[in-house]
């Protein structure tokens, strides 16, 4: 893959099932070196999008690539440049945790000298050296997810795509697989596409995401950028002591006042684009009406009131499924021939 060449493309991409057009015709790009968020409902079409590009279903029109390689003409060179985390756990209970590492490497054909390199850095890099030696009954869930990224990258892959990496953790163990996927970024420039239900996980280690619902991306970009998307991205409390109706009437006069209204707390909450822009307008609107402010917040919109705009809907989190999306298929790396 050439260095200028995105990592993942896709061109007017659509799956259909029968008559149901679960994605339709979505066309993206995604640089080298770019943590992606995949962000939507369930049956919004990511799962079925995400299948597409790793070449568990052909598409039904359409084009992509990955890793510089067409996923319709020649799955099993996209199969040999990728790696996959599914929802799942599938590491084995009864090997130890270098035992899963090592065997993945003889799946991929790996040298007994290379395997064992690459088995030893990875381990160290998600913290499990001193572990290593250990059934993976005895791991925590925390430890075997890091173990099964580090079993995904046993081959070198370009590509990195993990399907809900932190549902069921605890927040420590979620912190600490945050921090491997933005220390993996930061040491080997690998590029990740990352499905998730977690709006803090998404705005935290994700340089754009995409929001999926009804088969198409109803938006893509930063989460900053997706926030400047949404209407009314921002919203100002205010206290003013003494005629907060006088107030209230003067605000919804504004030019840039969206909405306003009081809170349970009597305070004046006003709607907003760029708020750090009409803070001080606002302000001066009211001193020079005689209305002094007691005190002023500015409250930026979150990721999560974005996607409920955007969507119509609260994007909530699911439990853990018996098998994640690519369990069933991809527990085992494929034989690249095959």
């Amino acid at each position: 893959m050439a260095d200028n060449e995105p990592a993942i493309t896709a061109h007017e991409l659509t799956k259909r099932f029968g008559d149901f057009t679960a994605v339709d015709a979505v066309s993206f790009a995604v640089p080298r070196g770019e943590l992606f968020g995949v962000l939507g409902p369930n049956g919004a079409g990511k799962t079925t999008l995400t299948r597409m590009l790793t070449t568990l279903i052909a598409p039904t029109a359409g084009a992509a690539t990955v890793a510089g390689v067409d996923v319709t003409h020649h799955p099993a060179r996209v199969r040999e440049r990728i790696g996959v985390i599914p929802q799942a756990l599938t590491s084995d209970l009864d090997l130890t945790g270098w035992e899963n590492v090592d065997i993945y490497g003889e799946f991929y054909g790996l040298g007994r000298r290379i395997r064992h390199q690459r088995a030893r850095e990875l381990l160290r890099m998600v913290g499990l050296s001193e572990r290593a030696n250990d059934l993976v009954a005895t791991y925590s869930g925390g430890m075997r997810r890091r173990l099964e990224i580090a079993r995904g990258l046993i081959h070198s892959p370009e590509v990195l795509f993990l399907d809900e990496p932190t549902i069921g953790l605890d927040p420590q163990s979620r912190r600490a697989v945050w921090d491997l996927l933005e220390a993996l970024r930061g040491e080997t420039g690998l590029t990740i596409s990352l499905t998730t239900h977690y709006m803090d996980e998404a705005e935290t280690l994700c340089d754009r995401v995409a929001i999926v619902d009804g088969g198409k991306i109803i938006a893509l970009g930063s989460p900053a950028e997706l926030k400047t998307m949404a209407k009314g991205a921002d919203r100002v409390e205010l206290e003013i002591p003494t005629d907060a109706d006088r107030a209230i009437t003067l605000i919804r006069a504004l030019p840039y006042t969206l909405a306003v209204a009081r809170d349970e707390a009597g305070a004046i909450v006003v709607t907003v684009d760029d708020g750090a822009r009409v803070m001080p307008r606002l302000i001066g609107a009211l001193d020079e009406a005689g209305l002094g402010v007691a005190s002023i917040r500015l409250e930026r919109m979150s990721l999560e009131d974005v996607f409920i705009q955007f969507t119509g809907r609260r994007l909530r989190d699911e439990a853990a499924r018996k098998a994640g999306f690519f369990s069933m298929t991809m527990g085992l790396p494929r034989s690249p021939g095959r």
